[in-house]
């Protein structure tokens, strides 16, 4: 049977695992063991899948059924053969690092890995480019806008020392005029929905993209790089986990707004010192907080391109594999805060809002910080899925092996 033959060349293809790094110790050859009939029973099932797409579509011709019938059942089989082609990649991911066993990746590790990973292919460079040039242009008017709106926002928050007045909602009512006002609903409005899907877009790229380029041992081609791109169903899906992720990061972003507006205010009063002091430290706990759901929201994105999963399930997954890599999650965030601050306060010290090469230079360095810091989130997903998964495999063998004694 056909289908016999196809799962004994992918057997063939499964058997080229690095069983040498299985010398190590018993717990080592159990390990690639358990992934050698992993791979084996995924791909067995794949082909099973496609073999009954090809007799139902056979069926269908000999049944004459409607054309829209044919088409899906077509998708359905082009849906299994990329399927079978992102188990391969994906496994390629987990192994790649298996010469440095019991070894976590560390901060500037990721780093250095998503710097070799961006500029070792000049083809990924070029895709990469063109996908971002409209994030680029509309970038150059949200940030003029923004840094426009934060200049006005200053002065009106701008106050006399000594102001000791109560409520302090009032106090910024007052001095708030329509005109900030309706640029502050603008602002949203460009920051929620044009945003957030160009970005989303060069996102999806970037993450699909560099995941084959980390996964493949030889540079990919332009060709091989275009010529499976993501199917509908994870675009759907991964749009659906970043409406999740949109929402839960701006009501965190409106919290710390929101504290930053009180400390601003109530640090020239002389009776509000210490409600000052108080909310510029629950500031500070917030921030390492956001970084930490920052690693974790990325990750979720990053499981749903590259995964499949999507919404919950992918914010829950994140939360599961991030278990015991916290520290370097808020440490790679931080970096990236620290990049998008430190282009920010000079454009507003002296003015680059207002237009020229300034405001450009700044969005190119924010446009490759952003391509970095998705490059950075995939390395730092497969490594915590990678060590996650050793360590629940070893758990269970050392749990078969108790009850064996």
């Amino acid at each position: 049977m056909i289908i016999i033959g196809d799962v004994s060349d992918g057997l063939h293809d499964l058997k080229q695992f690095p069983i040498q790094h299985c010398k190590m110790n018993a717990l080592g050859t159990l390990y690639h063991g358990f992934h050698f009939f992993l791979q084996a029973s995924l791909l067995l099932r794949v082909y099973t899948d496609v073999d009954k797409t090809e007799a139902n579509e056979s069926q269908v011709h000999s049944h004459h059924l409607h054309p829209s019938t044919v088409l899906t059942l077509s998708l359905q089989k082009k849906a299994f053969e990329m399927n079978s082609d992102h188990i391969m990649l994906n496994e390629n991911l987990i192994e790649k690092n298996h010469d440095i066993q019991n070894q976590k990746l560390g901060v500037f590790d990721i780093l250095k890995e998503a710097l070799i990973i961006t500029f070792k292919n000049f083809n990924f460079i070029i895709i990469i480019l063109l996908t971002s040039l409209p994030l680029f242009g509309f970038m150059v008017y949200y940030e003029s806008f923004l840094q426009g709106t934060l200049v006005e926002t200053y002065d009106i928050l701008k106050q006399s020392p000594g102001y000791s007045g109560w409520p302090v909602p009032n106090f910024i009512y007052n001095k708030m005029t329509k005109h900030v006002f309706y640029e502050l609903l603008q602002l949203g409005f460009l920051y929620l929905v044009p945003l957030h899907l160009l970005e989303l877009c060069t996102v999806i790229v970037t993450v699909d993209l560099s995941s084959k380029i980390h996964a493949q041992e030889i540079p990919m081609t332009l060709k091989e790089m275009i010529h499976k791109p993501i199917c509908g169903v994870r675009l759907r899906g991964t749009f659906i986990t970043s409406i999740y992720v949109l929402y839960i990061s701006t009501c965190t972003l409106l919290g710390l707004i929101w504290l930053v507006t009180y400390y601003f205010i109530l640090e020239n009063s002389i009776i509000e010192v210490f409600f000052a002091g108080f909310y510029g430290a629950v500031f500070l706990v917030l921030l390492e907080k956001y970084l930490e759901w920052s690693a974790m929201w990325n990750m979720s994105i990053v499981i749903s391109v590259w995964e499949g999963i999507y919404g919950g399930e992918a914010l829950a997954l994140s939360a599961y594999f991030c278990k015991g890599s916290k520290g370097r999650g808020v440490l790679l965030m931080f970096v990236f805060f620290v990049w998008g601050l430190g282009l920010r306060l000079p454009c507003l010290l002296f003015g680059c809002y207002l237009g020229g090469i300034g405001i450009v230079a700044q969005i190119s360095l924010f446009c490759l910080g952003n391509v970095l810091k998705w490059v950075v989130c995939m390395v730092y997903f497969y490594d915590c899925k990678k060590r996650t998964l050793e360590k629940k495999f070893g758990e269970e063998v050392e749990r078969d092996a108790e009850l064996a004694a």
